[in-house]
């Protein structure tokens, strides 16, 4: 189906490319000149094959809810098993959980802060409970660059110990994210157990652990590398990915008027910066970065071609992400699905305004924002009718190739490898 873009030439430019793409996105949306399946650089996506048509059939005999993931699937022949890639081996995965507990006793106790031992003993309670689980593949990202971007005679126990750091400080900054995240989205559950927030005597209170959370990053930081040349790049790194990301979340959240969403702000374009600055640089910016710093390599080059690969992945990453919360299966994905009823300018509703008829758009209006089950049911009928479960299925599917053509392109010797491991890692996920 999708064999004329794979085959592309890589030598052929990304105008090119693009070209061929927004011809078949002119021929194929209901809406003008359609950034539907728009990437980061305004990279779209390419052309479909004759065979669409019967794909579009099949599609609309399956308006099911339940069998949404497993429908889309279907459309496509996996090229991966079982969806997954190995990113990381068991015994690395199990080295990198061992540094864990050492971090935790640097930060509560070591002697530190002895005259208020109940701050302590909850602080180790936050971290514990926020930060070792999921599936941990931001901190595993950094170490795994480390690995592949340091000169081999460098990799040594304490260096790859230090990337392990590096990648719990990743974690943190992520459990600091979500904690406060789920406050501000009333959200229920993450990873499949209730939000940190919703546990008993947590409440608002949350919102300080999440910033103990966060301070104690730079703690981290001071501890392990206060003496090492890139201390200062690590530092800034961090600020900078904290300031970029509360800078999107404020972007989310003003898309919203009197606790409702504001639907005529809900354009792709305004999408497209929400989640780069929301999602893509802590998840996949950040982790290279520091990974690229403590390796040693600061060309500004380098640091440019890898963030411009990096955003791509993190817009991809949260597509799906938005794909899941309305279609994905809880038991999987660990979370219960609330962009409808929160009224987020997601992907989904985004496409969906740009596609409705002046009758869907009543629905959308009526309904989206609304903490109601017959609401959200109604939002999520509207989104098959429209067909956007197939319509995810093929951005996804040309989004990747894009991707790749991108991987393919980079020079300043990145290796490509890394890129294709973690493009392949997020691709067809569903969790």
């Amino acid at each position: 189906m999708f064999s004329s873009f794979v085959k592309l030439n890589v030598q052929r430019t990304s105008r090119e490319i693009t070209k061929q793409i927004e011809r078949h996105i002119n021929k194929t949306s209901s809406a003008p000149n359609s950034d539907i399946y728009t990437l980061q650089q305004n990279d779209r996506t390419s052309n479909r094959k004759s065979n669409t048509n019967s794909m579009w059939l099949l599609h609309q005999r399956k308006h099911n809810n339940d069998r949404a993931l497993s429908t889309v699937h279907a459309k496509i022949s996996p090229k991966l098993t079982n969806g997954k890639v190995s990113f990381v081996s068991k015994e690395e995965s199990r080295d990198f959980m061992a540094v864990f507990p050492d971090l935790v006793r640097d930060l509560t106790e070591a002697g530190r802060h002895t005259d208020i031992p109940e701050v302590t003993k909850r602080f180790a309670k936050v971290l514990q409970y926020n930060v070792p689980y999921g599936k941990k593949t931001r901190g595993l990202f950094a170490v795994k660059a480390y690995k592949m971007l340091e000169n081999q005679q460098n990799l040594t126990p304490e260096s790859i110990r230090q990337a392990i750091i590096l990648g719990w400080c990743v974690q943190m900054c992520q459990g600091s994210l979500v904690v406060l995240d789920d406050v501000m989205d009333n959200s229920e559950t993450r990873r499949g157990v209730p939000c940190w927030y919703r546990n008993p005597n947590i409440g608002l209170s949350a919102i300080n652990d999440g910033l103990l959370i966060r301070s104690g990053i730079y703690s981290v930081l001071r501890k392990y590398f206060a003496t090492h040349p890139s201390y200062v790049y690590l530092m800034e790194l961090f600020n900078d990915t904290f300031l970029k990301t509360e800078m999107g979340q404020a972007l989310d959240t003003m898309s919203q008027h009197d606790g409702k969403p504001n639907l005529d702000a809900f354009t792709m374009k305004r999408y497209n910066a929400i989640v780069k600055y929301k999602t893509a640089y802590y998840s996949f910016h950040l982790p290279v970065g520091l990974a690229m710093y403590l390796a040693g390599m600061y060309d500004p080059e380098q640091h440019r071609q890898a963030k411009t690969i990096l955003l791509e992945m993190g817009h991809f990453f949260q597509v799906q992400d938005d794909f899941l919360d309305a279609f994905g299966d809880p038991e999987v994905t660990g979370k219960i699905g609330t962009d409808i009823r929160d009224g987020k300018c997601s992907w989904l509703v985004v496409v969906a305004l740009q596609r409705a008829t002046p009758s869907q758009k009543k629905i959308i209006l009526e309904n989206y924002g609304k903490a109601d089950p017959e609401a959200e049911n109604a939002i999520k009928k509207l989104y098959e009718d429209i067909g956007l479960p197939n319509t995810f299925a093929i951005y996804e599917e040309e989004s990747y190739n894009m991707i790749k053509t991108h991987i393919q392109q980079i020079s300043k010797g990145l290796p490509h490898q890394l890129f294709f491991d973690v493009l392949n890692k997020i691709y067809r996920r569903t969790m």
